[in-house]
């Protein structure tokens, strides 16, 4: 059940299979595994929970009278609450759990309406599938149901007024629809009822109520689907509501019915209820109904008229539905219908004539005592139909006489006409080809006459009462010449007739001899001559029907012997056979002679067919072999010759069978009658000097010699061998050289044979001299000694043909002449003969058929001669390129004779050791891919020969030549889906086809034949190079297990594929091709492609993509990847040339390549979920391979690589190893569903940040924020995989992961997923670390915790300022970076720390940060300013400890406000206020050093001094002190500064104050100043009360 989540249709099938089959051997043990794994996953998604529920349906049906009431009361509860777990439509989850309530509900309906009555409760809409569910359990279990209805109805009434949504009306709808259907079948079943006494009217009150709302109400919708479902509920519903009810409502329910037909493009609903409302009205005997009946009639013949939509399936379900209406109504009113019909079947369309007919039919079927009195009104009312000439018409009237027969129509006077329209039917012929009919729709001439002999067969054998009708009228029928092409039908209804007239009264049959006998002799001739297989088989008929009639009392005894045999093998000499014995059992010779005369009369009278008259001729020679009169043989010869039209090819022919015949028993005569007609004047070209009107073309002549050479040629073959070699070469080959060609004189033919192979090749330039020519030397090859001449002569024949005609027999007899000379020789110097290219549609298509077996005879005999592996490949080696040709025909021939070629190569091979089939891979690889040709005979000989091929090879194998192999039989079964041109069929044909070459071929050859078939990929014709890879693809999935060694040959033949731009099918196909070899070999694929060149071109990504496809092999080749990537070295350091210079990496390339392969993988959508399986390692090792690829340069080679591309204009884009890495990993983020962080990282230009190496950090945490933030749930695994990363050799390394995981304590997700420890533990580890960074990233995240887990500082405080204290004290910090950061982050963490948690450290942190107050670096500046500001809010409580360094740092801070930003000496001061004990400085320091306030420094330095004067008065020398060494302060402001703060001390401090100062001191320290031009301009001068003039003050001063 975990497997039901695969999306493959057939894996899915499987599994359900599975789970009946488990349900077989424990019902109750799979139901229940079913329901707790539902139960347990209960966020499976809902297409695989439908296909459990479907399984436990099956399980259910099959197996419902054993189980026991607790198992189906846990399903009941289980499906109920699948049913309704989701208020949203979900159609295929809910009808599954729906349908498991209803198949066990067929036997516990209790409980399944205990529970899902629980879900209906009155006054609230339902849930739709508890009403659905209702209505199929009412027809499932329609004798359980049927009580319950009336409680359901009366809770369900009130609810139609609540409903609002159109899909819930149509929910309604169903139930009303299948509650009337049950009823309905409970009523008509009511004797086998449990409770008999439920009658129709208990149920009309309710049905009566809902019947006015939905026709009143919701049948008024707008919406189709609502009309459409309320009138298929109207329409059972109408015989259960009252009558009078149902009377009122017809005047308006039929019109509106009726209307719908116009809206709705699916009828069957309408017609569906239609009838059931006509149903229920005429069985109430409805008067409304009269009223409305013409346009009632004139709709329904309107829709029974109009086409069938092949794409509404319903179309014949309709039409049946239609039908049913007329039949109800023709029982109520059979006096309208007929005179409403009779008129149609004169209209001007074809379709109503064809409608009417059809109706008219169904009507005798359906309401036969209702016609039965208007038997001569339908007779006379059919005479217009039979001059009809539309076969649609046509069929329909067919059909009709059918039923009129059964019904005893026929019977009736005038029906004669009927039956010869029906005979005339069956003669219809096909149209001519190519020419399309005018409207598709119609029936050919074909399916007319098909059912017309269907119709005549059926009448003469299954209607008793016809026989009398049909016999002897049918007789008539066979001696019209107009009704030939009906003789098999009429032959065979008539033997069947005659038999069963002989079987009932046999004294008739004396009667039937002879007066039959005259009548039949005339006709019989013309039904044993005619061509036995024309009109499907003719000839048998005509012979059964012979046998049935015995026309000559003689003939009964043989013919009752030889007509059987004859018919088991009827062939066109089987005849001739059969009337020369039949002629030869007649005692009276002399009954022969006016047969010969008749049969001479007949012949020249005949306009038959070819295959007719050439076989009238053969039956005259038969005739005249016979004939004992040697006169009247000579005379009728005579007469053929002299009579025959030699223009017509049909005519030669036939009269040199005859001849040949004839020689059989009068070879003397036949040769003087020839030799006559030779020394005759026919063939002069002009007959004198009356006849000059009358002279004979050239071409007359040549025709009258070829018939003449023919002629000759026949009687060689058919002559007794004994009376033969006499004759040969004074009377037949003498004239046969002689008219060959008229300028040749015969010379001594075997005596001098080299001078006759040069009179030979002069026929050349005479076209029907070569034609016969060639034939009589077929004809008497075997009388001639030396036959390798004469091979070389047809050989010339067959290159003199036009190659792209075939118009006449010349190409078959020299092929066939070939076949007869080469076959006692060895003749493997013989030329392989050309295919007659581009037959034109005029040819004659038994010419090209005979050709064609000629051509096959003569390489059977090839092949005879060398019947082994070598002498196949030799001919197919010629039939190849025919086999790939272009055109169709040329395909279809040289498959056809492909296949016989290896049915003959079977038949005859004799394998006496065990020998290998060397070639059978380049075989199967010519003929296997035509399975899909677009001719269907193609793809059948395909199949053929792949299956004679794989027998053969059997054979090889040891096995024996009958024996039967379950594979390859199933290949014949193949054959029977091919007729159907259905992608998916061939495609399953081509599959099922390799699978069983895979499992059959050799494994040395299974390489070559990959090879060979990976070439058919080229085939011209698409649909073969499409099965080629099929094939290919279905052989590896079988055999490739075995290619581990040939992957990189494999895979090198496909990337060739791939980079010839091939169709998208065939692309799809290399693609596949990789990903099979990639789930059997995935480490040598791997490697393969690996190798590749980079950057990768179009071809090894394609590759590369094929992998993902598969999830399970996704799987594994990332985690190889993975491997590659954690196991190689990334770059390479190279020392700078230059001392000081710093050192190069270069990147190494299998990581480059593995990197590069990972972004390809993953940019497939099926890799998803791999992507998802491998998330954590995939982000981890990508991360890494980031941080490994900043600031790294391509090796060298590649370099010179990537140029080359750019410079020959490819599109492969650049190659960076930064780059590369960066892209990957966003294509990971992608797959994995994460796109919203790769946008996010992008917004805030991260992704651009990564690449540079100084900032490479930053971009690192803005992907962790991101992280973060969009997805936290998969941080853990991530976090878990980084923290050993940290202690990497490789420094870029750890400074990523220790970027990425300090931006982590950013956030709170980290508390909440339980990492704060193990993050705070291992940033904690890297105080130690050699890398600079490293350590300021460390201290950054743990100030980190600040922001994202505040609640924590308290509980890590002790370790978090050690580790501050610890960054501040770091002696390894020249730019103080380290320091920075730890008072950054020590300010952020201070924030929510207590008094408690600081004091053994605050003292140490404040001394250690005031020399940072004077730093020229702004940032280091503000970070102690605003890190002392901090802390003095520890100090409040202790002033002793912390009130000094306060003070000391006073002035400093005071300063310091001349900074250009004050902000942090603001702060300072406002937090140091409350430690310096003077509450007017606290409350000045609160309200004037506010950021978003002014300052005027020297008012508030003056107040300062008077406070601090006044509060601190001993603190004037310290004061004084501190500004004097600001005296010093390279920034001009402070000094400044500190001059005011001294004259401010000064102004302010008292007398007694005054003698404390030393003022030599002070004035040593003001002469420290810089010496200004002017000192009138200088700032300390300019301050309002500068320190110079106040040194008055002091007793001792001087003046200044």
């Amino acid at each position: 059940m975990d497997a039901t989540t695969d999306k493959d249709p057939e894996v899915q099938e499987q599994i359900r299979n599975s789970l009946c089959a488990l349900g077989d051997a424990d019902p109750e043990e799979i139901l229940e595994c079913c329901g707790e794994y539902l139960r347990q996953h209960d966020k499976l998604p809902f297409p695989f929970r439908a296909l459990i529920l479907r399984s436990m349906e099956s399980v259910i049906r099959n197996h419902l009278p054993e189980l026991g009431k607790a198992a189906a009361g846990a399903v009941v509860a289980l499906a109920a609450q699948e049913m309704t777990k989701s208020k949203e439509p979900i159609q295929e989850w809910q009808e599954a759990a729906s349908d498991v309530l209803v198949e066990i509900g067929k036997r516990f309906l209790n409980k399944v309406m205990e529970e899902v009555l629980g879900k209906f409760q009155p006054g609230i809409l339902p849930h739709p599938c508890v009403l659905r569910t209702f209505g199929n359990l009412a027809l499932a279990n329609v004798f359980g149901m049927v009580p319950f209805l009336n409680s359901i109805l009366g809770t369900l009434l009130p609810m139609l007024g609540m409903v609002r949504t159109d899909s819930m009306k149509c929910t309604f709808c169903y139930a009303l629809q299948r509650f009337s259907e049950s009823i309905q079948e409970y009523l008509a079943g009511r004797d086998q009822a449990p409770d008999p006494t439920i009658r129709r009217d208990a149920f009309a009150p309710e049905m009566g109520a809902a019947f006015e709302i939905l026709l009143q109400g919701w049948g008024q919708s707008r919406e189709g689907q609502v009309r459409l479902a309320v009138l298929e509920a109207l329409g059972p519903m109408s015989s259960l509501i009252p009558e009078e009810k149902l009377e009122e409502q017809i005047p308006k329910l039929l019109p509106g019915i009726l209307s719908l037909y116009k809206k709705h493009p699916e009828p069957f609903p309408i017609s569906k209820s239609l009838c059931q409302i006509l149903e229920s009205s005429v069985a109430i005997g409805s008067r409304s109904l009269e009223a409305q009946l013409e346009s009632l009639l004139a709709t329904l013949l309107t829709q029974i008229c109009a086409p069938a939509d092949p794409n509404v399936p319903t179309s014949a379900k309709n039409h049946t539905e239609l039908l049913r209406c007329f039949s109800v109504l023709a029982c109520a009113f059979p006096e309208r219908l007929l005179p409403f019909l009779a008129p149609k079947l004169e209209s001007g369309s074809e379709r109503t004539r064809a409608g009417a007919l059809l109706v008219l039919r169904h009507l005798l079927n359906s309401a036969p005592s209702q016609m039965e009195m208007k038997k001569s009104f339908i007779i006379s009312s059919l005479r217009l139909p039979l001059q009809d000439n539309n076969n649609k018409v046509k069929r329909a009237l067919v059909q009709l006489i059918s039923a009129l027969a059964h019904h005893g129509y026929l019977e009736q006077p005038g029906a004669e006409a009927l039956l010869e329209f029906l005979v005339r039917q069956c003669c219809l012929q096909d149209g001519p080809p190519g020419i399309p009919e005018e409207n598709s729709e119609d029936p050919t001439n074909e399916n007319v006459r098909s059912i017309s002999v269907s119709t005549l067969l059926l009448l003469s054998t299954t209607v008793p009462r016809m026989g009398p009708v049909l016999w002897p009228f049918l007789l008539e029928f066979l001696i019209p010449a107009q009704f030939s092409p009906a003789l098999t039908p009429l032959c065979r209804s008539l033997t069947f007739l005659a038999g069963k007239i002989r079987e009932e009264e046999p004294e008739n049959e004396a009667w039937s001899r002879s007066e039959q006998c005259g009548k039949s002799q005339k006709w019989s001739q013309k039904a044993v001559s005619s061509q036995p297989f024309l009109g499907s088989g003719r000839g048998a008929a005509a012979l059964r029907l012979l046998g049935a009639l015995r026309i000559h009392p003689h003939l009964e005894n043989r013919w009752e012997k030889e007509i059987p045999q004859l018919l088991e093998h009827l062939e066109a000499h089987s005849f001739s056979q059969f009337l020369r014995e039949s002629l030869e059992s007649i005692p009276d010779k002399s009954w022969i002679c006016p047969l010969v005369s008749e049969m001479f009369r007949q012949l020249r009278a005949s306009d038959g067919s070819r295959a007719e008259k050439n076989f009238l001729y053969r039956s005259m020679g038969t005739a005249l072999g016979s004939c004992p009169s040697k006169e009247l043989v000579r005379k009728q010869l005579q007469e053929l010759l002299e009579n025959a039209r030699y223009q017509d090819e049909a005519e030669r022919e036939g009269l040199a069978s005859c001849f040949g015949i004839c020689a059989r028993d009068h070879l003397e005569e036949t040769l003087e009658k020839l030799e006559e007609f030779v020394k005759s004047d026919v063939f002069k070209k002009s007959l004198g000097l009356f006849s000059i009107f009358k002279e004979r073309s050239e071409g007359e002549l040549e025709k009258l010699r070829s018939g003449l050479v023919l002629c000759y040629g026949r009687v060689a073959e058919a002559a007794p061998p004994e009376l033969l070699h006499s004759r040969l070469e004074s009377q037949i080959l003498k004239n046969l050289l002689q008219h060959g060609h008229t300028k040749v004189r015969f010379r001594d033919f075997l005596g001098i044979w080299g001078n006759f192979w040069g009179i030979l090749k002069e026929f050349l330039g005479n076209f029907l001299g070569n034609l016969s020519l060639a034939r009589s030397i077929s004809m008497i090859s075997r009388a001639i000694a030396r036959k390798a001449e004469l091979v070389a002569l047809m050989v010339e024949f067959l290159r003199a043909e036009p190659p792209d005609a075939l118009r006449t027999r010349l190409r078959q007899q020299a092929l066939s002449t070939c076949s007869h000379l080469l076959y006692p020789w060895e003749f493997w110097e013989f030329p392989f003969p050309d295919f007659p290219r581009g037959i034109p549609g005029f040819f004659f298509q038994d010419l090209f058929e005979d050709a064609l077996g000629s051509l096959q005879e003569l390489l059977q005999g090839l092949l005879r001669r060398r019947l082994s592996p070598h002498g196949l490949q030799e001919i197919f080696a010629h039939l190849g390129s025919w086999i790939k040709s272009p055109r169709e025909q040329e395909r279809e021939r040289a498959l056809g004779i492909s296949k016989s070629l290896l049915e003959f190569f079977l038949e005859n091979l004799h394998v006496s050791s065990i020998t290998p089939f060397y070639n059978l891979s380049s075989l199967l690889a010519l003929l296997a891919p035509r399975c899909s040709d677009g001719i269907p005979k193609i793809r059948a000989d395909s199949v053929d020969c792949v299956r004679s091929l794989l027998r053969i090879q059997l054979c090889y194998e040891g096995f024996s030549r009958d024996h039967q192999d379950e594979l390859l039989e199933g290949l014949e079964l193949l054959k029977e889906g091919l007729e159907n041109p259905d992608f998916s069929i061939l495609f399953h044909t081509c599959t099922r086809m390799g699978s069983v070459i895979g499992k059959r071929i050799p494994p040395e050859q299974l390489l070559q034949l990959l090879l060979e078939l990976f070439q058919a990929w080229d085939d011209p014709d698409g649909n073969c190079s499409r099965a080629a890879s099929v094939l290919c693809n279905s052989l590896l999935r079988e055999r490739g297990g075995i290619l581990q060694e040939k992957v990189p040959d494999l895979l090198a033949v496909i990337r060739s594929k791939l980079e010839l731009q091939e169709p998208e099918q065939l692309r799809r196909a290399a693609q596949q091709s990789v990903l099979i070899l990639g789930l059997q070999h995935p480490k040598a694929v791997l490697g393969t492609l690996l190798g590749s060149a980079l950057p990768f071109d179009s071809p090894s990504s394609a590759m590369w993509r094929a992998l993902g496809t598969e999830p399970a092999l996704s799987s594994q080749i990332l985690e190889l990847l993975l491997e590659r990537l954690s196991r190689e070295v990334p770059f390479t350091e190279s020392k700078p040339f230059l001392l000081g210079g710093a050192a190069t990496r270069v990147a190494t390339a299998p990581p480059l390549a593995a990197t590069c392969a990972l972004d390809e993988l993953m940019s497939v959508p099926e890799a998803a979920a791999a992507v998802l399986e491998r998330f954590p390692a995939l982000f981890q090792r990508l991360l890494l391979r980031l941080g490994c690829s900043v600031g790294v340069q391509l090796p060298k080679f590649l370099r010179n690589s990537c140029r080359e591309t750019r410079g020959q204009g490819a599109a492969a884009k650049a190659l960076r190893p930064c780059s590369c890495a960066v892209e990957t990993l966003q294509a990971m983020l992608v797959r994995a569903g994460n796109d919203d962080v790769v946008r996010d990282v992008g917004n805030s230009g991260g992704w651009e940040l990564m690449e540079i190496p100084e900032r490479h950090h930053d971009g690192i945490a803005l992907l962790a924020g991101a992280m973060a933030r969009l997805c936290g749930p998969r941080l853990p695994p991530i976090v878990r995989s980084l923290i050993p990363e940290l202690g990497s050799v490789f420094e870029c390394q750890r400074v990523t992961s220790t970027a990425f995981l300090a931006e982590l304590l950013n956030h709170k997700v980290v508390n909440d997923l339980l990492l704060l420890e193990p993050l705070l533990d291992a940033l904690t580890a890297l105080e130690k670390d050699s890398c600079l960074l490293v350590r300021v990233l460390a201290l950054r995240g743990l100030g980190n915790v600040a922001s994202g887990s505040p609640e924590q500082i308290r509980r890590h405080g002790a370790q978090l300022l050690a580790s501050m204290v610890h960054g501040m004290d770091d002696q390894d910090d020249p730019n103080n970076r380290l320091a920075l950061e730890a008072m950054s982050s020590l300010s952020k963490i201070l924030d929510h720390l207590e008094q408690r948690d600081v004091h053994s450290t605050l003292l140490r942190v404040a001394i250690r940060i005031r020399p940072f107050f004077d730093s020229e670096h702004p940032e280091l500046r503000h970070s102690s300013i605003v890190l002392f500001g901090n802390l003095s809010r520890f100090g409040r409580s202790d002033s002793e400890v912390f009130s000094e360094q306060v003070l000391n740092g006073l002035v400093t801070l005071l300063l310091h406000l001349q900074d250009p930003q004050p902000d942090a000496c603001k702060f300072a001061l406002r937090m140091c206020g409350p430690s310096l004990g003077c509450e007017e400085l606290r409350e000045m320091f609160g309200n004037h050093l506010r950021e978003e306030r002014g300052l005027h420094y020297g008012e508030f330095l003056n107040d300062v001094c008077k406070f601090l004067m006044r509060a601190h008065p001993a603190l004037l020398s310290r004061l004084l002190s501190t500004n004097l060494f600001y005296f010093k302060s390279p920034w001009r402001e402070l000094r400044a500064a500190a001059a005011m703060f001294i004259g401010f001390l000064v102004l302010h401090m008292d007398e007694e104050q005054g003698q404390q100062v030393d003022l030599d001191e002070l004035i040593s320290g003001g002469g420290k100043f810089p010496k200004f031009p002017n000192p009138q301009n200088s700032q300390i001068y300019k301050s309002p009360k500068s320190p110079i003039p106040q040194i008055s003050k002091f007793p001792d001063s001087p003046n200044p």
